[in-house]
């Protein structure tokens, strides 16, 4: 084929939007060379930077929680310890997921524990951290997917890898799943290597941790309070449901 009638691949509006400083400033790098050949970022890095961190968190986050804020969960009535020990955590993402500390939201179905858990991952995402999120029967759906080898997907050891590399792994509605031999052991591998590796994790379960311990295994348990610290217990009637009118 000639150079002639080779296909034109046409920038797309990002491409065009980086290739030149939209303030003038800088060569599109976003770095603006000063005195003695040295470099300060231009301030339309942090433009660009807003950009991707939003469209990280549309591809990542549920619509449904994209909007979810402390202020939010606290028209809804979740508690001020709760709000205080959640909000702390925000204000010290980067730390916290540095140290591979994590947290482990409980309560009844629609307290509010998977919007707090979504604003949690939300918030690593702006800070320009990796975060995995899988309600737990979606994650188990995964793992068994990748023993389906004709398939063509990921192989168990590639899945497992990104499982474990993530900065927070957001895992929603622990002890769901009926429980088995299988189930047991893809859990601890999963929650063992994240405890080994020092990688932090938040995860939601309706049971307390008694029940949760019949249900997932105690040495699995044990990890997550080293990982998360004991369970953070939301109370309150489900948010899902609209609230009967006072009379």
């Amino acid at each position: 084929m000639s150079s002639a009638a080779r296909p034109v691949r046409l920038a797309s509006a990002d491409e065009r939007a980086q290739a030149v400083c939209p303030l003038g400033a800088c060569d599109g790098s976003g770095w603006i060379l000063g005195p003695e050949d040295v470099a300060r970022p231009c301030e339309c890095r942090e433009r660009r930077m807003a950009r991707r961190r939003a469209r990280g968190v549309r591809s990542v986050i549920p619509r449904r929680y994209r909007d979810v804020s402390l202020e939010i969960a606290r028209n809804d009535g979740v508690s001020p310890v709760v709000l205080k020990v959640v909000g702390d955590f925000l204000e010290e993402i980067e730390p916290r997921l540095d140290k591979g500390q994590g947290l482990w939201l409980a309560g009844g179905v629609g307290a509010g524990k998977t919007a707090l858990a979504m604003l949690v991952s939300k918030t690593a995402i702006e800070a320009g951290r990796t975060v995995a999120i899988y309600s737990l029967p979606k994650l188990l759906a995964r793992i068994r997917a990748t023993y389906e080898k004709d398939l063509g997907g990921d192989s168990y050891t590639q899945f497992f890898d990104r499982l474990i590399s993530v900065d927070l792994l957001h895992v929603d509605d622990l002890g769901v799943e009926k429980r088995s031999d299988w189930v047991l052991e893809q859990l601890y591998a999963v929650v063992n290597e994240r405890y080994e590796m020092e990688r932090s994790m938040v995860v939601t379960t309706n049971l307390e941790q008694p029940a949760l311990e019949e249900q997932i295994g105690e040495r699995t348990v044990s990890r997550l309070i080293e990982i998360c610290g004991p369970p953070l217990t939301i109370d309150g009637d489900d948010l899902r449901y609209p609230r009967a009118p006072a009379y």
